[in-house]
């Protein structure tokens, strides 16, 4: 059995699981940094429940990562690697859209006129 390491297929499954981490650990932040208020006014799990799926989602995806020598990263988290990046993608496409609104500390709107 040869080794997979640093052969374009070790490389592209690498990418895939830095790609599918970034947004699990986006996704994470995001739901850390919104304020708990802001989930019940868009009528979305509560911040602990997302919390944790974020959480949880973003060990997984460093437990997928195929970046020991020994490891080819093949298997590197299967069905649990796929589940956390939809978690993660649901939070980023469905509720930090709808809770972003009520996040604050962002811009109001364009400038109005003279207000420069």
């Amino acid at each position: 059995m040869s080794s997979l390491v640093m052969t374009p297929l070790w490389v592209i499954i690498l990418l895939l699981n830095l790609a599918a981490l970034i947004a699990e650990v986006t996704a994470l932040v995001i739901a850390l940094k919104t304020p708990s208020p802001a989930y019940t006014a868009a009528s979305k799990m509560s911040k602990g429940a997302w919390v944790a799926i974020t959480a949880i989602g973003t060990l997984i995806g460093l437990g997928a990562m195929p970046i020991m020598p020994f490891r080819s990263g093949i298997n590197g988290g299967g069905f649990l690697s796929i589940v956390a990046v939809v978690a993660a993608l649901v939070f980023l496409t469905d509720v930090r859209p709808a809770v972003k609104q009520y996040r604050g500390g962002g811009r109001a709107g364009p400038p109005t006129p003279g207000s420069w």
